[in-house]
């Protein structure tokens, strides 16, 4: 399948389930999510419910979907802490969520109440998301949303903000999670590019993305030969160090001033670890620029 044939992201949807299953229980003083469950179709609640009741389903389909959502939630928790935490400390009022999926900040965060947010996303999923979002019809807690449809596969990332009214001169902060893995190398040197075009002094990156596991590469190789669905149509395609991210931050000229292990920021938070590799080998990071 091309990139311009792609349907919406299964992942973003399991993601989603993950927030779902999490909400309330998982750090609950850091984390919280009641807006996910409203996106998800009555399907896909099922293994959400059996997550948060603890209840196992029989048949190996099932239980893969079950095992699925429940390792998603306990990597989800520390990951949108840190993202959390990162934007109500220094949001500007201009917010970029690039492959926003089904991200529910603009709908939940009291800090983006005198922010402009842009959500950058396939078409595919962009549609699918504006669908949910229609049926459940929560309200948002920005000051504003807009949808801006973007292939980073062959779309100028540049134009598509240029017509959704985005301001190059303003403060910006840019938000990239769970993308970054799924991109080509060129491809991150693409969206990086179009990015710090148009950012201002003042502005921030916060950047969620995984570094090299051979562990993490043989689970996901395993859930793959398993049928599930979710991840074999979208394979990770670049892992990077903190010192590669670094450099390749500091290439297009963002500094670093943090940079998060999701498994330290779990083992702090008191939620669950079983020693899931993509706790160990996910990071995020915050860059200034402009």
């Amino acid at each position: 399948m091309s990139e311009s044939e792609r349907t919406a992201s299964r992942t973003a949807v399991l993601v989603c389930q993950g927030r779902a299953a999490a909400d309330g229980r998982f750090a609950a003083d850091r984390f919280g999510d009641p807006v996910a469950v409203r996106l998800l179709r009555a399907a896909e609640r099922t293994a959400v419910d059996e997550v948060r009741a603890g209840t196992p389903p029989q048949g190996w389909q099932a239980r893969t979907a079950y095992e699925s959502v429940r390792a998603c939630a306990e990597v989800v928790v520390p990951r949108t802490v840190a993202i959390d935490d990162a934007l109500r400390a220094g949001v500007s009022g201009q917010l970029v969520i690039l492959g926003a999926g089904l991200d529910t900040r603009a709908w939940r965060l009291s800090a983006l109440a005198a922010t402009d947010v842009w959500e950058v996303d396939h078409p595919a999923s962009q549609q699918d998301k504006r669908a949910r979002l229609a049926e459940a019809a929560p309200e948002a807690t920005a000051r504003s949303v807009r949808f801006v449809p973007v292939d980073f596969a062959t779309d100028d990332l540049g134009a598509a903000l240029d017509a959704a009214s985005h301001d190059p001169a303003l403060p910006t902060t840019w938000l990239w999670e769970g993308v970054v893995p799924y991109l080509t190398r060129d491809q991150i040197h693409a969206t990086l590019s179009a990015l710090t075009a148009r950012t201002a002094p003042g502005s921030t990156l916060v950047v969620n993305y995984q570094s090299p596991s051979a562990r993490a590469a043989a689970g996901r190789l395993l859930t793959r030969l398993l049928g599930n669905a979710i991840t074999a149509g979208e394979p990770w395609r670049s892992l990077w160090t903190p010192a590669q991210m670094a450099t390749l931050l500091a290439e297009h000229g963002l500094r670093v001033t943090s940079d998060t292990s999701l498994l330290t920021l779990a083992e702090t938070l008191g939620s669950p670890t079983r020693g899931r590799t993509s706790l160990k080998s996910g990071r995020v990071a915050v860059a200034e620029g402009g």
